[in-house]
């Protein structure tokens, strides 16, 4: 049991972090769809849709490789592998520095290079500290890492109030101190997105500076070889992966018929589905959060404890948190859409959410499988089973936008979830098996989807929606408490069946 206490522990506390700050940041949905019209957000949903795809390409799979290799020699390794990402993304930041204006303009925003050349900085921020934070999690220094995240993203929401929701509507109302309206330039707009991220982003140099003060330049070109054949195909698995979770945005605007959606544009069907697809951001913070605590442990240190039978243990209780997540979220979007989409335009695509949740359910199990590819050394695997889910994606996306519009988007990422798990079962239980209970987790979904439905049914019998949309809720909730807990001495305790 020490091992779900200790990852159990180690995820609440990353969980706090995530949590809260995903929370304030999803403040800024709130903050964007009241300042902004669908197709004003367009040029956000596509260019961060790129930004999640440039990310991995910054760090390439060092990341895994430093909490692969670190147990080794952990200093030698840190400096080698961040002296290699600060040259690349000094190099990848230039080269989009010069080619922001074309680039842009071949994206459909002639005029909008500034927006590339923000855009261009954040990246390599992102990838500069990224191995910084994970030495954090190796060295479990958890409260700093909470720490500098929790500002970043505070001065990110506070930046993005202080730009549109104070500075805007004075510009546009023509009231307060004349210097504040000028402050404010309309052909900016969004724009203003991009540039709060990146102020927020610089703030990360101060609470890291310990870990640049004790970095020394190293280049070891025999270790940098071995350490690129490890995470060169992590860089790939991550593309694909990324490719997958973003191009049902591009392909929805590219496939969808003029006029599916009656007075609705392809711009305005973009701006709809991809901030409903935000409210799946529920599952994302349960996996993030896992995964800040997992991925040290079970790759970066040398212990009995992290056993597969360990694994299966801590990848059983996964699943059933994340399908209480699931479900619940599900079960309340009548007020959830209320409170963070604001314009009722929004509502029409929220019945997307339930099925993205689930697809991110499916990819939180792939994630706690694909341990066994990391630790054999076999991350080629893990390419070739997320180039199979893109196939899958982009197949049904293809195929199916034309006929079910931004539908055709969560049932092909769900699908595409669904086929890289299974995979990731087959492959692992063939070179380091480990005792998954997956006659258990799939009772456990199955009993979601019939949850979520019987608020459905329920709701239309005129019960009031409070009670009819959780009545699933607490019956699953029950259902597991007897399941999964047994009592003694008056007290619960894992049942461990």
């Amino acid at each position: 049991m020490s091992i779900l206490k200790k990852l159990a522990g180690e995820t609440l506390s990353y969980g706090f972090s995530t949590i809260l700050g995903r929370s304030l940041n999803f403040l800024l949905v709130f903050i964007h769809t009241a300042a902004f019209m669908p197709a004003a957000l367009g040029v956000n949903v596509k260019l961060y849709g790129y930004v999640a795809i440039a990310n991995i390409i910054y760090t390439y799979g060092m990341e895994t490789a430093y909490f692969r290799y670190a147990k080794e020699a952990p200093e030698r390794y840190y400096n080698i592998i961040l002296t290699a990402i600060i040259l690349t993304s000094g190099l990848f930041t230039v080269g989009l520095f010069v080619f922001a204006d074309p680039l842009m303009a071949q994206l459909g925003y002639e005029g909008k290079g500034q927006f590339m050349r923000w855009l261009a900085l954040i990246l390599a921020i992102d990838a500069v500290t990224a191995i910084p934070f994970a030495r954090l999690r190796l060295e479990r220094k958890i409260q700093l890492f909470v720490k500098a995240k929790i500002v970043s993203i505070l001065i990110n929401v506070g930046l993005n109030l202080f730009f549109l929701a104070l500075l805007k509507p004075m510009h546009e109302g023509h009231w307060g101190p004349a210097f504040l309206q000028n402050l404010y330039l309309p052909s900016i707009g969004a724009g203003y997105i991009f540039l709060a991220n990146l102020l927020a982003n610089a703030s990360l140099f101060y609470w890291l500076r310990s870990s640049f003060a004790d970095f020394k330049w190293t280049w070891d070109g025999a270790e940098m070889k071995k350490l690129w054949v490890y995470s060169y195909p992590i860089m790939f698995m991550s593309l694909a992966a990324m490719f997958n979770l973003m191009f049902d945005r591009l392909l929805l605007e590219e496939f969808l018929p003029a006029g599916f959606y009656p007075g609705r544009s392809s711009e305005d069907a973009l701006g709809i589905y991809g901030n409903c697809y935000k409210l799946s951001v529920f599952m994302s913070l349960a996996i993030q959060a896992f995964k800040y605590a997992a991925e040290p442990f079970f790759l970066g240190s040398k212990s009995a404890e992290n056993s597969q039978s360990n694994l299966a243990l801590v990848s059983h209780w996964f699943v059933i948190v994340c399908l209480i997540l699931w479900v619940g979220v599900s079960s309340n979007l009548f007020w959830i859409q209320g409170l963070f989409l604001r314009q009722s335009i929004y509502w029409e695509g929220i019945g997307v959410v339930p099925v993205l949740l689930l697809a991110n359910l499916f990819l939180g199990v792939y994630y706690t499988q694909s341990v066994w590819f990391k630790k054999t050394n076999k991350t080629y695997m893990g390419t070739v089973i997320t180039v199979t889910g893109l196939a899958v994606t982009l197949i049904g996306n293809v195929i199916f936008i034309p006929i079910y519009g931004y539908m055709a988007c969560a049932y092909s990422f769900l699908t595409s979830a669904i086929v890289m798990t299974l995979l990731c079962y087959v492959g692992g239980q063939k070179y380091d098996p480990a005792p998954y209970r997956w006659m258990a987790a799939i009772v456990y979904i199955c009993l979601g989807v019939v949850a979520i439905q019987a608020g459905s049914i329920l709701a239309s019998l005129q019960i009031p929606m409070i009670i009819s949309q959780n009545i699933g809720f607490i019956c699953i909730l029950a259902y597991i408490l007897i399941k999964e807990f047994s009592w003694k001495n008056g007290k619960p305790s894992l049942a461990l069946k």
